[in-house]
């Protein structure tokens, strides 16, 4: 018998990503369910072949829902998700909302699959921010063999990071470039177009920005408390694919060369890296692809124990839907959602 599953947010860039998903994985889902705010009734949208209509989050019952795929920011969320949750079904939340919450697991399936079970306190899973997700899934093996102790990582984030709204944005400044019309800035401080913005989110009382904020914290949560890990995000006018540069020292030794061979071996991971004009890959390139891919992978001179790499992965899917969707069959392969179905 598969499961009941509803996407909050199905209009959205995510959503609609996550609906796409769910089909091109076959997951065993016996009905699927968008949902939106009340303006977006009756809208269409996609779930593989088949058309769904779109029904109103405010008047619809969960009662006999066994996942909910949240997509529709952190305010939506922490109104609704524990309600949700309170109805029986298990959230899986993409927004900030739940990421810090102790009671709340914060998972990336190649990294943690097993914080899935520690669901039941709220019958909430976070989705981490994402730039942390590909981040981690490049990390992990590498923490494994040798021991990360610090991490240094620029990011160069693309507009779709910010919605449909930043997606537009760098689309029609774009178009005004050419045209030479009078420029807009609405979604970003400062025109994107033909430029690049170094902050993320807003700023914190350390110089930080909340994006950079983020990394640190979910990948303590995620991967190590121990980790020292700072980060700078840019907004670079890409529609999609979030770029990272990152510079990882360890405790042991670990060269170039042994650390490609663990990262070839990893889940979730492409190396694609060759030492020859072109031979890496872009955020062009990964659009629409799951893997995080790893190039200019290289000993990094400056410290005992560090390597570089060059990190790229499509921000909609494995930083967000993809990942939500990995999260739901890592419940549905461990007999958890049939286990709350029999404690119901």
């Amino acid at each position: 018998m598969g499961f009941k599953v509803a996407v909050v947010g199905a209009t959205g860039n995510v959503g609609r990503e996550m609906l796409n998903i769910l089909d091109e994985r076959a997951f065993p889902a016996d009905e699927v369910v968008a949902l939106a705010s009340r303006r977006s009734i009756g809208q269409e949208v996609s779930y593989g072949d088949r058309t769904l209509k779109v029904k109103a989050l405010e008047d619809y019952d969960f009662s006999d829902t066994d996942i909910c795929l949240m997509s529709a920011g952190g305010e939506v969320s922490k109104t609704w998700s524990p309600k949700i949750g309170a109805q029986g079904a298990v959230v899986i939340d993409n927004s900030s909302a739940w990421r810090t919450d102790p009671d709340v697991p914060l998972v990336v399936p190649e990294v943690n699959a097993e914080a899935v079970r520690g669901f039941a306190k709220k019958n909430i899973i976070a989705n981490p921010n994402c730039s942390t997700a590909q981040l981690v899934v490049a990390l992990k093996p590498l923490h494994d063999a040798a021991t990360i102790r610090r991490v240094v990582v620029s990011t160069y984030q693309s507009v779709s990071g910010a919605g449909k709204e930043g997606m537009d944005e760098l689309f029609n400044q774009t178009k005004t470039v050419y045209a030479l019309g009078q420029m807009e800035m609405k979604k970003f401080p400062k025109r994107i177009a033909f430029n690049l913005i170094p902050q993320i989110d807003v700023f914190m009382e350390d110089g930080y920005t909340k994006e950079e904020w983020k990394m640190v914290v979910e990948t303590k949560k995620i991967l190590d408390p121990k980790i020292k890990l700072v980060a700078t995000c840019v907004r670079v006018p890409v529609f999609v694919g979030h770029s990272e540069s990152v510079n990882v020292e360890f405790e042991k030794p670990l060269p170039a060369e042994e650390a490609r061979e663990i990262l070839r071996a990893a889940p979730g991971i492409l190396i694609d890296d060759k030492r020859e004009p072109g031979g890496y890959m872009t955020p062009h390139e990964c659009a629409g692809e799951d893997p995080v891919y790893i190039s200019r992978l290289r000993d990094d001179p400056t410290v005992d124990n560090g390597i570089a790499f060059w990190c790229v992965s499509d921000n909609l899917r494995k930083g967000a839907a993809l990942n939500a969707v990995q999260i739901a069959e890592a419940l549905a392969n461990r007999g958890l959602l049939a286990d709350r179905r029999r404690a119901a």
